[in-house]
């Protein structure tokens, strides 16, 4: 079974127009571009729009997976908790001819926009080719294994699979995540001693194969 591919807070962040709009919530990310382009100049798109590229958690019930309610104070009746404004598949508060609810799925329910898992917590990484002495730091999610992490890296070397990772003289296991080969992420520690991570941010050595591989 295919992992889901994890993205970092920031990877989310730039998808943020219409356009080309992301947005995460309970620990999941969707594209909701192709509910934009349905619902185009629709009102109701105006709080998902304002919200592009960002985490809208805040939005729902953790327990059930749905919009948070609450009950109205003037008719005593349950209903959706929109404060930033109704949105696309939220009901009226009240009975309506104009709206229909034939649509199935609510876009929050709908597996179809999902593109991968928010990352509990991403972390930078240096990766230095020890052929071409070239470094990248490249942020990468702790879920992640080696082998999604050279993927990552591909854009910058795209001979990435023919070398031999190494971190402290130690071969990495790719099939492993960071943390599992021993790579411990010290930023909590770093900043109770008010120093700065980026001055200890662990290295990745690349020692050449003698081969060609393309990722």
């Amino acid at each position: 079974m295919q992992r889901p591919k994890y993205f970092a807070p920031a990877e989310v962040a730039a998808h943020n127009t219409p356009d080309d709009l992301w947005v995460s919530y309970l620990g999941t990310v969707h594209d909701l571009t192709p509910l934009v382009e349905e619902f185009r100049g629709d009102v109701l798109l105006k709080p998902i729009i304002e919200h592009a590229g960002k985490d809208i958690s805040h939005w729902f019930d953790p327990k059930t997976k749905d919009i948070l309610t609450h009950v109205d104070p003037l008719t005593g009746c349950r209903k959706y908790y929109t404060p930033r404004g109704r949105f696309v598949h939220v009901p009226p508060p009240w009975p309506c001819t104009d709206w229909t609810n034939d649509f199935g799925r609510p876009w929050w329910r709908d597996n179809r926009y999902q593109v991968g898992l928010l990352s509990a917590k991403a972390r930078w990484i240096r990766i230095i080719n020890t052929l071409t002495s070239q470094e990248q730091r490249l942020e990468v999610c702790s879920e992640e294994t080696l082998d999604e992490i050279l993927q990552r890296y591909c854009r910058y070397n795209s001979h990435a699979a023919s070398y031999t990772w190494k971190h402290g003289g130690v071969v990495l296991d790719m099939s492993k995540t960071l943390h599992e080969n021993g790579v411990q992420d010290d930023e909590e520690n770093l900043c109770k001693v008010a120093t700065d991570g980026d001055l200890f941010c662990p290295a990745m050595l690349l020692y050449y194969n003698d081969d060609l591989t393309e990722c």
